[in-house]
């Protein structure tokens, strides 16, 4: 992955823990380890993931009821889970408590870290984007997001990587609400209160960018988040 990109990995079993923590490390992940589900609610709520992998058979907590606890506070970070189960009920409930895939084991390192490439291009819409190249039109503006390049007139602005990032997320929902939680968490990690004061400066600045034309406006969604209305 070109985004720094870290998982949050749980699994009780030492030595196969161990084994994939070196291996997505060496991959370009910053990858973490918890060996039971305690440990897993604990780093989730220290940390912030871009992916989680969990392990259904884990002490203290199991996989699924970590699962549980992690989507009660968010509903957008992918997991996928470990078990060395293959029951057509486990499978169910895995999807039931909010996972994104499931493997049993034994499986190879291969397999598993083309699963997370595969749930990360289709879940997080930055990932995705590094790989496209098409040109976004906003009323009379073009967006180039590879490029961080906004063109208008025959001109061209040159975007800051959070403004870059900030105007795809509003660009891929626009007319609709960006959620301000996700964007906070899918650009800065963590949607503290300062990087909440960040992002609205950020937003500021894409005002100023946008302002040739006037049909464009990024309206707040109070309590929600922002809209790009496009014509």
């Amino acid at each position: 992955m070109k985004r720094s990109t870290s998982i949050l990995l749980c699994e009780d079993d030492p030595n196969l823990g161990q084994l994939l923590l070196e291996y997505l490390n060496a991959k370009g992940y910053q990858t973490d380890l918890a060996t039971d589900g305690q440990e897993a609610i604990k780093a989730f709520k220290r940390g912030s993931y871009n992916f989680i992998i969990l392990d259904v058979m884990m002490p203290v907590k199991d996989g699924f009821t970590v699962a549980q606890e992690i989507r009660a506070e968010d509903k957008h970070t992918p997991i996928l889970f470990l078990t060395a189960k293959s029951l057509k009920e486990d499978t169910l409930k895995g999807f039931e408590v909010g996972g994104d895939d499931y493997m049993t084991k034994p499986f190879s390192m291969e397999e598993l870290l083309a699963r997370v490439n595969v749930i990360l291009k289709r879940t997080n819409p930055l990932i995705m984007a590094e790989e496209e190249s098409a040109v976004e039109v906003l009323g009379n503006y073009n967006f180039d997001y590879s490029k961080h390049k906004l063109f208008f007139g025959g001109e061209e602005t040159k975007l800051t990587t959070k403004e870059n990032e900030l105007l795809y997320l509003l660009a891929k929902n626009k007319n609709g609400i960006l959620e301000r939680s996700y964007a906070l968490k899918t650009i800065w990690g963590d949607d503290n209160y300062f990087n909440g004061r960040s992002m609205d400066v950020y937003i500021a600045k894409l005002r100023k960018h946008l302002k040739g034309d006037e049909r464009l406006e990024i309206i707040n969604v109070h309590g929600k988040g922002f809209k790009l209305l496009v014509p």
